[in-house]
């Protein structure tokens, strides 16, 4: 549903996009991942015909950004990083005003935004002005207002950016919905969790192109395995528990003095924990806690940008 192949776009002699590639398949959630100034933002520009690439080509819903905008707009939805309602209106008078601007008739935009008020749980509060709403439901009205023609294919830049836990919920639910019923998702994110919670694959942009791409499970795999975390309970203690750790597992473990955690990357898991336990009691040293962890999405995300590994 979305195609991007060798963007380029350049702001005064220095890139934002440099060779940018993109395929996201139908009905699934792609996460688009970057640190600040990666290029995030200006691909989606590109590819929602905000902005004329300077070479390279892209199709969304099967057409080109460059010469059929027209068709593109028709076929897409936009949620940015700001909400896009007015909040003097209230929640149906936003909805109703932007069919309107979708060029339905008075009577399909009072129709329509019925149906989204429904479908995004906000019936209750449709009377309501938007400056009484709370952030998750101002940013499910916008979802809605970006469903007003069932687009196939919709964008949210960074859709949850200063919303609580709860609010975040609320979107991440909608969300969820809008790909059951068969919409196709690009998402950018600067929250980790959110993206290894909703998408379906990830793409990580630094430096105006993408440098890994993969499930998150695949990404995470990508940077190692499990983490072996031994906490001591006496300081005197941490040189011991590293040398036993080390023994038991094979690998080079890592102190921090602070925490008295001592870590290790290990691949059998549970023969691994086994060992190690049975070493630090042989060795006299007393446990104050003990975890297995495989690796997370922000360890495999500071991993791919590091600009230092990537310029090497």
């Amino acid at each position: 549903m979305v195609i991007a192949e060798d963007l380029r776009k350049a702001y005064g002699g220095k890139a934002a996009l440099d060779g940018f590639a993109l395929q996201v398949s139908r009905g699934t959630v792609h996460g688009l991942l970057g640190p600040n100034g990666a290029g995030k933002t200006t691909a989606v520009r590109i590819l929602t015909t905000l902005l004329r690439p300077d070479s390279g080509t892209a199709r969304v819903a099967g057409f080109d950004v460059t010469t059929h905008p027209r068709q593109v707009r028709r076929s897409i939805g936009l949620v940015g990083q700001n909400p896009a309602v007015d909040e003097i209106l209230s929640g149906r008078a936003n909805l109703e005003l932007f069919g309107r601007l979708y060029h339905l008739d008075a009577a399909a935009a009072r129709a329509r935004a019925g149906e989204l008020l429904d479908r995004f749980g906000l019936r209750e509060a449709g009377g309501k002005p938007v400056k009484d709403y709370s952030g998750g439901m101002r940013r499910r009205l916008d979802l809605a207002a970006s469903m007003i023609l069932s687009p196939p294919v919709l964008f949210l830049d960074e859709p949850t950016t200063g919303l609580d836990p709860r609010g975040r919920n609320e979107v991440w639910t909608a969300v969820r919905e809008l790909v059951a019923d068969g919409a196709t998702v690009l998402l950018t994110t600067q929250y980790l969790e959110e993206a290894d919670l909703l998408a379906d694959r990830i793409s990580v942009i630094d430096t105006g192109r993408v440098v890994a791409e993969g499930t998150p499970g695949e990404l995470k795999s990508a940077i190692g395995g499990d983490r072996l975390d031994v906490v001591v309970r006496d300081a005197a203690d941490l040189a011991d528990a590293v040398a036993a750790v080390g023994r038991a597992t094979g690998a080079e473990p890592q102190a921090d003095p602070d925490t008295l955690r001592v870590s290790a990357l290990v691949t059998d898991r549970v023969e691994a924990l086994t060992r190690a336990l049975a070493a630090l009691a042989e060795a006299g040293i007393t446990v104050e806690d003990v975890a297995l962890r495989g690796p997370t999405l922000d360890e495999a995300f500071l991993r791919l940008t590091d600009r230092r590994e990537v310029a090497a």
